[in-house]
């Protein structure tokens, strides 16, 4: 676990973002005796950070485009756990 400060030098993100961030709810504390982030805090906000940094995105748009990314890959391996359920 991370604190604020840890995870901004980790993420490389402006505080203004980190804040539009905590703002959508995508980003959310840990709170035990404080505000904590997570490691895949860590990999999703550099995900972001590429998408928008790769196609001109605003921050919004980034974390749509993550969220969505993470729903296709749950649906991907709930499919092959299927299948493989269906083969035995």
């Amino acid at each position: 676990m991370l604190s604020r400060e840890e995870f901004l030098l980790e993420t490389g993100i402006s505080k203004e973002i980190f804040q539009d961030l905590l703002s959508l709810g995508w980003l959310e504390t840990t709170k035990d005796d404080g505000e904590y982030f997570s490691d895949a805090d860590i990999v999703r906000v550099r995900k972001m950070e590429r998408i928008c940094a790769d196609f001109e995105l605003p921050v919004i748009a980034g974390t749509i485009i993550v969220d969505l990314l993470e729903r296709i890959n749950v649906l991907e391996e709930t499919i092959q756990r299927l299948k493989a359920h269906t083969e035995e």
